[in-house]
């Protein structure tokens, strides 16, 4: 795909991108180092939410039990409406009645998982979804950094086969991937989006962020209002956009800022027009 050479362009040391069809997860082009390992920053939310999802389906904890500040569940920390600030255990609302996108919630979630199998964060997430996928390189090393972003590293090319998992399922019931990707949890809540400010309302699922109307955003004008996914500080993102049928990864190594919020949106629309 021509459009991918677009990230030669890109003020960054290097990057890495990839596309993967829907239909049957064939990678329809790559450009840059698929293999070198990058930083994921907040992309690594999916993968963590992965996990969770996992766990909900075998049973280990369920999305209504609780977690987090009094009245908080399993499923308000998926979808940033447990109450808890930014970056601290602080509650900041009543959970359920505001989109406080929340690093310090993931954490909470990670413990969970963590005391309710008994297995650590890392490992569970390793035997349960990098493994089964064939993602070698991923990890998620939360023994000094946060499974909320600074401690996922992972390359183009295992996030290749996250892509095409999240695209047709095969360690979660389809069902179960429908309803954290393309439903709204808690719909009608307002908050900020991180980097662009406050977005009313600011659509989430259960760890996916999805689009929807918000303008600007990180991903296209021309992206459907059904793409999900997630951008990450260190200069990354990840979004399956259902209606082109498609994913997308791009990662770099230099920190989200106005170079990302303004080459990502004309390389995505690039993307999606030649699909």
């Amino acid at each position: 795909m021509e459009s991918l050479r677009m990230i030669e362009n890109w003020p960054v040391p290097n990057a890495a991108t990839a596309v993967v069809r829907a239909s049957d997860g064939a990678v329809l082009g790559t450009h840059g180092p698929q293999d070198h390992l990058f930083p994921l920053a907040s992309v690594t939310k999916l993968l963590t939410s992965y996990a969770v999802l996992v766990a909900v389906e075998e049973g280990v904890f369920e999305l209504d039990d609780p977690a987090g500040p009094e009245g908080s569940t399993v499923r308000h920390l998926l979808a940033h409406t447990s109450g808890l600030a930014f970056d601290e255990h602080r509650a900041m609302a009543t959970p359920g009645t505001r989109r406080l996108y929340s690093n310090a919630g993931f954490d909470v979630l990670a413990d969970a998982l963590t005391k309710a199998s008994g297995i650590s964060f890392a490992d569970y997430a390793a035997e349960a979804v990098f493994t089964p996928l064939g993602m070698r390189a991923t990890l998620i090393n939360t023994a000094h950094r946060s499974p909320a972003g600074a401690g996922g590293l992972s390359t183009v090319a295992d996030l290749a086969r996250f892509a095409a998992e999240l695209q047709a399922p095969r360690l979660l019931d389809p069902a179960t991937v429908q309803a954290a990707t393309r439903e709204v949890a808690y719909p009608g809540l307002s908050g900020v989006l991180p980097g662009y400010g406050h977005r009313r309302p600011n659509d989430w699922g259960l760890g996916f962020e999805i689009r929807g109307d918000k303008s600007p955003h990180w991903t296209g004008t021309t992206s459907s209002p059904a793409t999900f996914g997630h951008f990450g500080q260190s200069g990354t993102f990840l979004w399956v956009d259902p209606t082109a049928g498609a994913a997308c990864i791009a990662l770099t190594d230099r920190d989200f800022g106005p170079w990302s919020a303004e080459a990502w949106p004309a390389f995505t629309d690039a993307v999606l027009a030649e699909l």
